[in-house]
């Protein structure tokens, strides 16, 4: 059985095998995790400051050397990077490819460290005066990710922290962690020295002990809204810049004038991609007018076509969820349906299998809000479609929902795009694309209670969010301008 160990000081760390780590596509347990002790984090916690005293006065230049030879490095290693995360998360092995593609686009964008941090400077703003600006980095940033992006989200987070000159203790989900080992050997294989990028494994607790830790500085977080808010408070608290990203119910409304197939072909890619388990998933279709009849069968005729399997093999169209616990809270939301009135148009049960957790699409009509479907966020292979009149009805209908994180809308109709983009209250929209993720120069992060913070996660904003604004008022005197002036400074 094997152990997934620490990854401290440049170095494996044995720990007790405490956490259970299964394959999804079996069921069975192939590793056990360690839970970081409080001794534990304290030196890591400790070593880690050590490390930015060094890490904070590095060049820029050499920050980019590293993270140039880091982004070959990930390239190399695509398959065993992917084969890792398929194994343990149980998507398949193409879309495991994808999330590490989008995580070194930030890796590519962070080795552009020297234009991202450039300060500002104003040459005699008074007589004898000038004013220039600078970022520096916050500190020691403790990095909390899911399991649904294992590589990807780390590399949002990390990149851009360690590129502005800061160290990271990257603490991440314990459903599958050995990918981030992977992470920091590689990173040290770059050239990062010791101690800037450490990963601890552990539990709920060992995220409570790092979000108090007086070492620390500043918190980024990735994961359910209940969680993420309570990340927030806790870590706001406790005086750290926190930046926390939660749940999503992102939907796809399409207009009586879209190309209902394309748009029914987007509802099948963007629902049950990575069996749903996706925070930019689209899980509810919002049908428009007299459409929703002929977009509910286009879909499901989709749907029907779809073939789920273990990740690793080409034929699978997804995998399993991520746990036992998992599937049978997602297929509670498809049991329960009809007590509400709603129509289960496919139930993915039929998928089922002796060992693994596996669940086909699902597909659910006439869904209102109210309902337990509409009302929480499933995060599984389950579309619900939510009929409504006119244009305005899905406007309010997506407006008055407590997420905020993505919505595409889907028309011919130039004018009505861009009336809904202004008018929505989302943070990231796609007008005919489904899975509207910014590229790596934006930065990621929705609104209400899909981001606890004011940051975005990468992109301008992560930079912004990892280091801290410092202002220089210079002035070189004559000795002839020798005074005394007790009056405020002016710059007249």
């Amino acid at each position: 059985m094997q152990s997934i160990p620490h990854f401290v000081d440049g170095a494996r760390l044995e720990g007790a095998d405490e956490l259970p780590v299964r394959n999804p596509a079996t069921g069975e347990i192939i590793a056990y995790a360690p839970i970081a002790t409080d001794e534990l984090i304290n030196d890591v916690v400790a070593r880690a400051r050590e490390a930015w005293h060094t890490w904070r006065d590095s060049s820029l230049s050499r920050r980019t050397q590293i993270l140039f030879a880091f982004r070959q490095l990930l390239v190399e290693h695509d398959d065993e990077l992917a084969a890792i995360i398929t194994r343990e998360h149980g998507k398949t092995l193409a879309d495991a490819k994808g999330e590490l593609a989008r995580g070194l686009e930030n890796v590519e964008y962070a080795c552009g460290v020297s234009e991202h941090l450039k300060g500002d400077f104003s040459d005699q703003v008074a007589d004898g005066v000038d004013v220039h600006s600078v970022r520096e980095p916050v500190g020691v940033v403790v990095a909390v990710t899911p399991f649904n992006f294992p590589v990807m989200v780390p590399l949002w987070m990390c990149a851009n922290a360690l590129a502005s000159g800061n160290v990271v203790i990257l603490k991440p989900s314990e459903k599958d962690p050995s990918v981030s080992v992977r992470l920091g050997e590689l990173l040290r294989a770059a050239g990062l020295p010791d101690g800037v990028f450490q990963v601890l494994h552990g539990d709920a607790s060992s995220v409570t002990t790092l979000l108090a830790h007086p070492g620390v500085d500043a918190v980024s977080f990735v994961g359910s809204t209940p969680v993420a808010r309570q990340v927030h408070e806790r870590a706001s608290a406790a005086g750290k810049r926190v930046q926390a990203l939660g749940g999503a119910k992102n939907h796809l409304v399409v207009l009586p004038d879209a190309d209902l197939d394309v748009a029914a072909d987007a509802a099948i890619n963007a629902g049950f991609g990575s069996a749903g388990e996706r925070c930019m998933a689209v899980s509810v279709v919002v049908a428009v007018g007299e459409i929703a009849d002929e977009l509910v069968a286009k879909i499901a005729q989709r749907a029907d076509r779809l073939r789920v399997g273990p990740g690793d093999d080409p034929a699978s169209d997804f995998g399993p969820l991520i746990s036992a616990e998992h599937l049978a809270r997602v297929r509670d939301f498809v049991t329960r349906a009809p007590d509400e009135g709603i129509t289960v148009v496919r139930d993915g049960a039929t998928a089922a299998r002796d060992e693994g957790y596996y669940l086909g699409p699902c597909l659910l009509d006439h869904v209102r809000p109210g309902t337990r479907p509409y009302d929480h966020e499933i995060f599984g292979p389950v579309l619900s479609v939510v009929r409504v009149a006119n244009f305005d009805e899905a406007l309010a209908l997506v407006n008055d929902n407590p997420y905020g994180n993505g919505v595409a809308i889907f028309t011919r109709d130039g004018n009505a795009a861009r009336v809904f983009a202004r008018r929505v209250h989302v943070g990231m929209i796609g007008v005919n694309v489904p899975i509207p993720v910014p590229v790596s120069a934006y930065s990621f992060g929705g609104w209400k209670n899909s981001l606890f913070g004011h940051a975005h996660i990468y992109g301008p904003e992560g930079f912004a969010f990892y280091t801290r604004a410092k202002v220089i008022t210079t002035r070189w005197p004559q000795p002839s301008d020798s005074q005394i002036d007790l009056g405020f400074p002016r710059t007249r």
